[in-house]
């Protein structure tokens, strides 16, 4: 925890520079580890969504996975020595949550009930670049050419994988999937970006807690005709292994490895280790649900993988208004 003296110290350091205003080591760490495992998880997870969406429906099936998430977070929690965040940054807190934790997976899981798990992560893997295009919108970070060159690759990446869900089966169906997931992204994105300052004075782990709680209230109002109309009785054991993966492993582990990456490395350079994670994803698709990827998926990839590697070699430093705000 950083004291309240040095919060706005901590909200002037770049992204990327941890709290205390040490540079960032250039080497592979702990951290850089903990987000390729997290990279792992969350590739998976897309396929094991759409295994799950066969045994219940898709709002049933997030509010169950966020509500069992919630309660393992805050059963954690309740072993931390770190002080919860105080009532104002709390109730923000909550409200980013419906954001980060409702808004985005409503958009998500009624994406995925659309198109393939491949596509999903090739325009979920593009993020960083909504949260580049946001951050310099806010004010909160400059990018180089070069990061823009990167942004650019990213987004033609993301138009060709959306293009292409008209050459599969589900066409306009699976179209709408995909911009319903783009949407997701941006949520994801502006999320990220609000969420860091509260990272350098709070405990991943209440943050976990307190903004997931808001997002599973969400998505239990939203799914709860859903729920009610559900024969709970007719779901099979590979759906509730499906809601127990997504929620504990993807929603609990993934997103606390997010989270410390985000204090540590910043939002931009965490979200840059979504490289991995469409190759895991199109890799455990194509074994798991048969979904060979097209030509058109494929060339997308290679334009979102580029762009990735492109971004991740670029400065990124403060915008000059960000640190007189925070001075």
């Amino acid at each position: 925890m950083t004291s309240l003296s040095s919060t706005r110290a901590d909200a002037a350091a770049p992204t990327g520079t941890p709290p205390n205003g040490a540079p960032v080591a250039p080497g592979f760490g702990l951290t850089d580890a903990g987000l390729v495992l997290m990279a792992i998880i969350w590739g998976v997870n897309y396929s094991v969504v759409k295994a799950g969406l066969q045994a219940l429906t898709p709002l049933s099936f997030t509010a169950v996975r966020m509500a069992l998430a919630a309660l393992v977070l805050f059963g954690i929690a309740r072993f931390t020595r770190d002080a919860w965040p105080n009532r104002r940054d709390a109730g923000r807190l909550l409200l980013l949550g419906l954001l980060g934790n409702g808004f985005y997976q409503l958009l998500f899981i009624s994406g995925m009930a659309r198109t393939r798990a491949g596509v999903a992560a090739l325009i979920v893997a593009a993020g960083p670049a909504w949260i580049a295009i946001i951050s310099r919108l806010l004010g909160r970070e400059r990018v180089s050419r070069l990061g823009w060159a990167g942004i650019g690759l990213q987004l033609i990446g993301v138009l060709c994988v959306v293009g292409s869900t008209q050459k599969f089966e589900g066409g306009e169906s699976g179209l709408l999937g995909a911009l319903l997931i783009s949407m997701g992204s941006i949520a994801w994105a502006f999320y990220s970006i609000l969420l860091q300052p509260y990272t350098q004075r709070s405990n991943g782990l209440h943050l976990s807690a307190i903004t997931l709680a808001s997002g599973a209230g969400m998505m239990a109002l939203v799914g709860l005709p859903d729920m009610v109309r559900l024969d709970w009785g007719a779901v099979s054991i590979g759906g509730w292994f499906a809601v127990v993966y997504s929620a504990l492993l993807a929603m609990v582990v993934g997103y606390l490895l997010f989270y410390h990456g985000v204090r540590v490395l910043g939002p931009t350079k965490t979200s840059m280790y979504g490289n991995l994670q469409p190759i895991v994803a199109i890799a455990v698709a194509w074994v798991m649900l048969h979904e060979a990827p097209t030509s058109w998926q494929l060339l997308g990839a290679g334009f979102i993988m580029a762009g990735l590697l492109v971004s991740r070699t670029a400065k990124v430093r403060p915008a000059p208004e960000a640190l007189e705000e925070a001075a």
